[in-house]
């Protein structure tokens, strides 16, 4: 049986003219999962809750901080949970200095850069935490534009985040690409009408799929990205 990351590269679904890349920022630009699993994990044992990473991965992996807390620590006054996702997202960032961007990465942009395409974040982490990671990542001056739920007002699963990146950019749907790794930003850029391409970073090929995926990929190294991005470059 042919594995979903070894699926043939599609060739119907192409942009008419690639003109920017968007990113989501936990699980494509690096691999933050493992580190937030270990923090939420610590906090909400604290609180009672014992969570493994099945349970991560559905009920938190990709959602905003404040729907999180309220399904699962509904007793908390309104001031407790802020205070909550604070000190949680504070751990975070005292832990962040030991990420790395995810393997290829650093070629894409590159790669991105001289085919003189505009980049772009697009992400629902909150807004401290964007900048920390981007910086200990050495991209704080990289991106065209930071696209935050926090500032927008809303986040994914809307298409909203994307729409508005978009619109920053003065581009249609089809003149992008945008990488996600989670259930809630598959289905913000699917919706926005972009072209979306999986990391499988957090969660399984076949789930990205279902949700509209052109192609899944385990990184921005693997042989089948870069053929598709090649092949739609030397389109034009």
């Amino acid at each position: 049986m042919t594995s979903p990351l070894s699926n043939q590269v599609p060739a119907a679904i192409v942009p008419p003219k690639l003109a920017a890349i968007l990113y989501d920022l936990d699980g494509t630009l690096v691999n933050t999962d493992p580190l937030h699993f270990q923090v939420w994990q610590a906090m909400l044992r604290e609180f009672g809750l014992d969570i493994d990473e099945a349970f991560y991965q559905t009920k938190i992996s990709g959602r905003l901080n404040p729907a999180i807390v309220q399904d699962l620590l509904p007793y908390l006054s309104p001031a407790e949970q802020q205070q909550f996702i604070q000190q949680k997202e504070s751990r975070f960032r005292e832990q962040s200095p030991q990420l790395t961007p995810l393997r290829g990465l650093e070629k894409v942009m590159q790669w991105a850069t001289e085919h003189g395409l505009k980049q772009g974040v697009v992400t629902n982490a909150p807004t401290e935490n964007v900048y920390h990671v981007l910086k200990a990542l050495h991209l704080e001056e990289t991106f065209d534009q930071v696209v935050i739920a926090d500032v927008l007002g809303i986040g994914k699963p809307d298409p909203t985040p994307y729409s508005h990146a978009l619109k920053q950019f003065s581009l249609s749907p089809k003149q992008a690409i945008a990488f996600e790794d989670s259930p809630s930003g598959m289905r913000s850029a699917v919706a926005a009408g972009i072209p979306t391409i999986g990391i499988a970073s957090t969660h399984d090929p076949e789930t990205l799929y279902s949700l509209g995926a052109m192609l899944v990929v385990p990184d921005f190294a693997a042989a089948e990205l870069w053929q598709w991005l090649r092949t739609t470059v030397n389109r034009f």
